[in-house]
């Protein structure tokens, strides 16, 4: 029989499609063609295959070679084929079996000397391996990200040759070393912060609920320290979630370190960067800053010198926690549930409001530089705070009761998300409509509080919404579980006091 069929999986976003690969050979005149959608590297395929299994002692077959790719409307590239297509080849005339080919799916690009490289996507490609109930083959370069699935037959390999000595049942294939966190959380120590006791708060109010945080002040107040020492005091990843982070950083081909799999992911783009690398895009399009921040911080210095336009395309993120890039030819969609951090100036100066009078930027200056932030962005904020400027006496002097460590901080944060994971299991910046009436109900002295907030300030729904989470967050932290107290609501209130 010369028709063969081997499987593997194409790169589509976060999400991986099964790709059958049939293989057919005929009489005419020698040649490969590779049909089915594939882009130029995909087709370059049948010359690096060509020369691999040469390579490997195996003979190229010398005649009419038909490589079809289904589903044919689904657009392949990059090297990802290679490996299935040689397999599929050496299959089809007849020089390795085909037995353990149907339990089976392959990914991997071939060198010319038959050697395996890695390739991007591996992680997402083998969890929904891993559900299909199949086994897998990948290159020993992506060995990392197969050490991260459990419940997987997966095993990688150096080249085609221990792969085709493997289907032969001559030789076994190894199995990734499974994936070990070291337990280390990392980064800076909130002890390194003097002062700033509100900031401080805010900050663990932030982590406990996952809230977005706007820090406003002077240069040189710490402001970066702040926002640096936040995932120290954010729990580790659960499971399914830094598979879910990681998956991302395999699509994008970032290195994956199995020590800190469990750690938060903390990105910083600096402001010249464009709306495509914060959010994804390009004619392939890739994740973006949001995205590689999933379940993790995203942090933005100087945040009016961002570009409007840029910052603009963040407000359906905030909200929906998933970025869609669509495309004449495709659509994908990647997740971006971030936890935003911004920092900013009070005016162009950095000096507004400075008790020693050291700004001199006109009141136009100010206007102009403070609309650089939208309404509606603003509105997605859920705690404003000002950081002032740090008495020197406070700088001066040895680290005292009030500096905590982030070790502290963090078992706080710890305990106070178990009650909002054991009572709607995500966190409270993550409820929706109807889990707030239920998780934050106010009594008639709170529900009179907020109303009256709402009137002076002329807060919008979704702010009514985030305050209750914040306060829901306070509660949370004080060990209130039942209820939203009127101390609780009125520290939220607080925090929604534009900073800016």
């Amino acid at each position: 029989m010369s028709l063969a069929v081997t499987l593997t999986r194409a790169q589509e976003g976060v999400s991986a499609p099964q790709v059958i690969v049939e293989v057919h050979l005929s009489g005419g005149l020698p040649g490969t063609s590779i049909v089915g959608l594939p882009e130029a590297a995909v087709r370059e395929a049948r010359d690096r295959v060509r020369v691999a299994i040469q390579a490997t002692l195996f003979e190229y077959p010398a005649r009419r070679v038909t490589v079809n790719l289904a589903p044919a409307d689904l657009p392949k590239e990059g090297g990802r084929y290679d490996l299935a297509i040689a397999l599929g080849i050496l299959a089809a005339g007849g020089q390795v079996p085909r037995k353990k080919l149907e339990h089976c799916e392959f990914m991997g690009e071939l060198a010319l000397s038959g050697a395996l490289r890695a390739v991007n996507g591996v992680l997402p490609a083998l969890l929904r391996v891993r559900a299909s109930g199949r086994s897998a083959v990948v290159p020993r370069a992506n060995a990392a990200e197969a050490a991260l699935v459990e419940d997987l037959d997966v095993r990688v390999a150096d080249s085609l040759a221990e792969v085709c000595a493997w289907l032969c049942d001559k030789a076994e294939l190894d199995c990734p070393q499974a994936a070990v966190w070291d337990g280390a959380v990392g980064g800076p120590d909130l002890a390194d912060v003097r002062g700033q006791l509100q900031a401080r708060r805010a900050l663990e109010i932030a982590a406990v609920g996952g809230h977005h945080l706007l820090l406003s002040g002077p240069p040189g107040t710490g402001k970066t320290m702040l926002a640096e020492r936040l995932p120290g005091i954010l729990p580790p990843l659960r499971s399914f979630e830094a598979l879910e982070t990681l998956a991302v950083y395999s699509v994008a081909g970032q290195d994956i370190q199995l020590a800190h799999w469990r750690r938060r992911p903390f990105r910083a783009p600096h402001h010249t960067a464009s709306a495509v690398a914060l959010v994804g895009g390009g004619s392939h399009p890739r994740p973006g800053e949001i995205s590689l921040a999933h379940h993790g911080v995203l942090f933005l210095d100087e945040l009016p010198e961002f570009d409007r336009h840029v910052l603009e395309v963040l407000r359906e993120p905030l909200e929906s926690g998933r970025i869609a890039i669509a495309r004449a030819a495709r659509r994908c969609e990647f997740p971006a549930q971030f936890q935003l951090v911004a920092a900013m100036n009070p005016c162009p100066c950095g000096y507004a409001g400075d008790p020693g009078g050291r700004c001199h930027c006109t009141p136009d200056q100010i206007t102009r530089y403070r609309a650089r932030l939208s309404g509606p962005l603003l509105d997605r904020i859920d705690l404003q705070v000002e950081v002032p400027r740090v008495p020197l006496e406070d700088l001066m002097q040895a680290r005292g009761a009030r500096d905590e460590d982030s070790a502290t901080v963090r078992a706080r944060v710890v305990a106070a998300r178990e009650h909002a994971y054991a009572r709607a299991g995500r966190p409270n910046a993550e409820l929706a409509a109807r889990e707030i009436e239920r998780d934050c109900a106010l009594g008639p002295p709170e529900r009179a509080l907020l109303a009256r907030a709402v009137d002076k300030l002329g807060l919008s729904a979704r702010a009514y919404h985030r305050i209750l989470r914040v306060a829901r967050s306070i509660a949370d932290l004080d060990g209130a579980a039942a209820c939203v107290g009127r101390e609780h609501l009125a520290e939220a209130l607080q925090f929604r006091g534009l900073a800016i």
